[in-house]
């Protein structure tokens, strides 16, 4: 069984935390990983080798692997290099996702993409932000498409995620799987995904995400402090 098909219909937990939070090293992400798995995840997201690597030894499923680089002459930041890919494959990915987004870059997509297929034999998920950026990164060699990234670059920090006019349309317009991933806060959001078409849901933060879930429930309970303080 190929790995598309092990995904397809399913739930891939991503399991991150901020390089500050006590979550963050490696065998807490592997717990969060393993607990995931045992509860039903046909996947795994994880950044970082060390993430991947501790993650690797706890669960059997496939492993989206990544790492988070901030370059300071470059806005892309998911894996924007071929040595970053190495390091990520070596650490146990199945998967290597990337930034594909149309923003300045440090090596060229296509070569990167090319390079992981030959070099490394591994598929890619390309991250974007737009139905351009989609269709360029298909025609690159990406194997799957992710919402990753739709909400979070200067082009779209506007709208909110998810963008379920951005799903249909990669739907419609791609022959590759779309993962639905970002802003899928509820079951109920992530079953209107795969209605919408999403070979696959991708959920973060409303499930691993301690950290920005804490500030979400602190910064709610000191706003309405405020209001209730006013005369």
């Amino acid at each position: 069984m190929n790995l598309a098909t092990q995904i397809r219909g399913g739930l891939i937990v991503s399991c991150q935390a901020p390089a500050d939070s006590p979550l963050a090293a490696p065998e807490i992400i592997a717990a969060m990983a393993k607990a995931a798995v045992l509860r039903g995840a046909v996947a795994v997201r994880i950044n970082t080798p060390a993430h991947i690597q501790a993650v690797r030894q706890a669960v059997n499923v496939p492993i989206i692997g990544l790492w988070k680089q901030e370059l300071p002459d470059y806005p892309v930041y998911i894996t924007p290099r071929f040595r970053d890919a190495v390091a990520v494959a070596a650490a146990g990915a199945d998967v290597i996702a990337l930034d594909a987004t149309a923003r300045s870059r440090p090596e060229p997509l296509e070569d990167l993409i090319q390079r992981i297929h030959d070099d490394l034999g591994k598929p890619v998920m390309a991250d974007i932000d737009s139905l351009e950026s989609a269709e360029a990164a298909v025609a690159a060699g990406a194997d799957w498409v992710g919402t990753t990234l739709f909400g979070y670059t200067e082009t779209t920090a506007h709208t909110p995620p998810p963008s379920w006019s951005l799903l249909s349309q990669l739907v419609e317009h791609l022959s590759v799987p779309i993962l639905c991933e970002g802003g899928i806060a509820s079951p109920t959001m992530a079953a209107k995904a795969l209605s919408l078409g999403a070979w696959a849901v991708v959920v973060g933060t409303d499930i691993t995400g301690i950290d920005l879930k804490v500030q979400q429930y602190v910064q709610a309970l000191k706003a309405n402090r405020i209001d209730n303080s006013q005369p």
